[in-house]
């Protein structure tokens, strides 16, 4: 196989925002009178995008458009403002980036994280590397798994889908992969395991984000 080009996943695949996230969602929940989850259940939570999310984090009775529409707006103003107090880059990814690039490779990112808040976090934790395309969700454009905003960057950056590795950290991102004929790749650093990644079609499974480099050699 011959692979030009490595799309990332964002949350849970470079940096880690579980704890930013939990954090805002349950001010949110908590400002308005309703439960709160420790926040390594928010690891259950997140990969759909920031409307599920709410919903999920949301006890069922509350679960209402209007409800679900307030506390998504909150949580977006929120996470906005407080989504660099813990979030950091998973260990070994700096390593990875600079070797991926070393070696010519372009790089992507598609995050189902509102496109203007993916924008932020790259520019604040990934400002180091040049990724080609980067993408989170966009109104005009179906979230992950749907395919076509892996196509897009795809065809923005010439590159045909088969090309591309994708590396992910849910299900979500193995059946978007799956879906746009890219290489899944589940990483077990995120925040789901081994078993989702294989059920939804992982084509490998790495430990360590330089496990990646053997991967290509192997490929």
């Amino acid at each position: 196989m011959i692979f030009e080009a490595v799309l990332f996943d964002l949350d849970g695949t470079l940096i880690d925002t579980l704890s930013d996230i939990g954090d805002a969602v349950n001010r949110v929940l908590s400002k308005k009178k309703y439960p709160t989850h420790a926040i390594s259940t928010y690891r259950k939570f997140v990969g759909d995008g920031s409307r599920i999310l709410i919903e999920r984090a949301l006890p069922k009775k509350y679960r209402t458009e209007k409800i679900i529409d307030a506390c998504l707006n909150e949580y977006i103003e929120d996470y906005t403002r407080n989504y660099n107090v813990k979030t950091k880059l998973y260990l070994g990814i700096p390593n990875l980036l600079d070797t991926l690039k070393a070696k010519g490779l372009k790089l992507c990112i598609l995050s189902n994280k509102p496109d203007a808040i993916t924008k932020k976090c790259v520019k604040t934790f990934l400002s180091k590397w040049d990724f080609d395309v980067v993408f989170g969700q966009r109104n005009s454009v179906p979230r992950k798994p749907d395919p076509q905003g892996a196509l897009e960057a795809a065809k923005k950056m010439s590159i045909p889908p088969s090309h591309f590795l994708y590396l992910g950290d849910t299900a979500v991102d193995m059946k978007t992969a799956v879906s746009a004929g890219m290489f899944p790749v589940g990483v077990l650093w995120g925040f789901r395991f081994r078993k989702e990644l294989h059920e939804s079609g992982a084509g490998a499974i790495v430990v360590d984000p330089l496990d990646v480099l053997n991967l290509l050699q192997g490929l």
